[in-house]
């Protein structure tokens, strides 16, 4: 089980890091509804920091806000490789910020299929020139617990988007 206390001293250090590399960041979340963007304001001075973060648990949100082609999502699923990344890419665009990560996933207990079960996590980082992507299949491990993992995985993207 992922420690809540762990987290927030995780968050601290990487808002200092972040405040000595002059680096800002934004997060672009579904299936962890905002908890990332939480975690970081709840570390004082990570208004230096943090831009702002999307909650874009909606198809219609993840097009309005970021910028996700409804035709993308269409072809592979809000729960996908290519809808991570181009959410990472929407939001550092929107908030101009040098980093941004994005979270869609399966949290459960219901929702996951064969080919998308409960526990199926993608991430997208998107840094100036590159964009990566991370999958996690933590199984089915409750909601609250799979939400934890996906945060914790989350500021590890941002710990080395903000490494100088």
């Amino acid at each position: 089980m992922i420690d809540d206390a762990a987290l927030l001293a995780r968050a601290a250090a990487l808002v200092a890091r972040c405040v000595g590399a002059g680096l800002t960041i934004a997060t672009a979340e579904s299936c962890t509804g905002g908890l990332v963007a939480g975690l970081l304001t709840a570390v004082p001075g990570s208004s230096a920091v943090l831009d702002r973060g999307f909650v874009t648990y909606s198809n219609a949100a993840k097009s309005e806000m970021l910028g996700v082609p409804p035709e993308l999502i269409a072809a592979h699923g809000a729960v996908s490789e290519p809808v991570a990344r181009a959410m990472a890419e929407g939001a550092r665009a929107a908030a101009r910020t040098e980093a941004a990560v994005a979270i869609t996933g399966v949290a459960g207990p219901g929702g996951g299929s064969a080919e998308k079960p409960v526990g199926l996590v993608h991430f997208g980082l998107a840094t100036r020139g590159a964009v990566g992507h991370l999958e996690r299949r933590y199984g089915d491990l409750g909601r609250g617990e799979i939400r934890r993992r996906a945060v914790a995985d989350a500021l590890g993207l941002l710990e080395g988007a903000c490494d100088p």
